[in-house]
């Protein structure tokens, strides 16, 4: 079993003036004890499940280099791009860019959207969400072909693009994987089945039947349910002491019961380097070691 850090608060103690010396200091020690990947949101403004909306919120991809820069082999990725943001062309030169500066470590997440009042708020569109998945598996195509030999124009209901050229082109091989956030049955589970290479699901009461609903999805896309990597949403969360160690660990172990492989989720005090040096020593040996 694998983990994930992803860091959706940037209100921390020392304010925004120490903000780029902290997080620098965050993701070298997550790096360092082991995290497989570090993960951000990609939000404009902070979203009530974590936070007040007023709180500290940076943008995705500026801040995933800033993390590149500072780290040398965990994967860098967000939880997960909202399609409504960025033009497909523009998305896949980031990932593109955050992939070659860093050596091959970036992975696209992405999703159909869901953030009205931010959208609203600075004056991008949000469209239906029968709209929105359409962006979803426009942008998954034109991703693709993109990524792939060639630049080729790219035409579709929402895009007309007459040259998909991007040099320099990725260093993954083949690409950077994909991994769709969501458990939506009907359309988000089948992209996964389509498109992906890992899916992103909430740790809920209906994990066990999203994965079987994904199962079906491999069958009538003919593709095989063991090439996804499974990953789930899960607060990493020790206490401030280690005291919930072995909490967690059990938790993980369930998990893995079920095929999942990865666990992705915030580590409350992350600010606290001390937190993240704790999974190093005592919680990601352990993981590595469940399955």
């Amino acid at each position: 079993m694998k983990l994930g850090l992803q860091i959706p608060d940037f209100t921390w103690p020392n304010g925004a003036s120490a903000l780029g010396a902290d997080l620098a200091a965050v993701v070298r020690t997550a790096d360092q004890a082991g995290f497989d990947s570090i993960a951000v949101m990609d939000h404009f403004f902070q979203i009530g499940g974590v936070g007040p909306v007023e709180n500290d919120m940076l943008e995705a991809y500026t801040t995933l280099g800033f993390i590149a820069a500072h780290t040398e082999r965990a994967k860098l990725l967000t939880v997960v791009t909202g399609v409504l943001y960025r033009h497909p062309g523009l998305l896949a030169k980031a990932i593109t860019t955050l992939d070659v500066l860093s050596g091959g470590r970036a992975i696209l997440g992405v999703g159909a959207g869901w953030n009205e009042e931010e959208s609203k708020g600075l004056g991008f569109p949000f469209p239906p969400l029968k709209e929105r998945f359409e962006l979803l598996e426009e942008n998954l195509q034109y991703i693709l072909q993109m990524w792939a030999e060639g630049d080729a124009p790219f035409k579709s209901a929402h895009f007309d693009a007459s040259r998909l050229l991007n040099v320099p082109q990725v260093l993954s091989s083949p690409r950077p994987p994909i991994m769709i956030g969501g458990g939506g049955e009907k359309k988000t589970l089948r992209f996964v089945a389509k498109y992906a290479d890992q899916c992103n699901l909430f740790n809920s009461p209906e994990l066990e039947h999203k994965l079987d609903v994904l199962k079906q999805h491999c069958e009538t896309e003919g593709r095989d349910y063991g090439s996804i990597t499974k990953t789930v949403y899960h607060i990493l969360d020790i206490g401030e002491d280690g005291e919930k160690t072995g909490e967690l660990l059990k938790e993980l172990e369930r998990l893995n019961g079920l095929g999942i492989e990865v666990a992705l989720g915030m580590v409350p005090h992350v600010h606290n380097p001390a937190i993240l040096e704790k999974f190093g020593t005592d919680v990601i040996p352990a993981a590595e070691q469940i399955g």
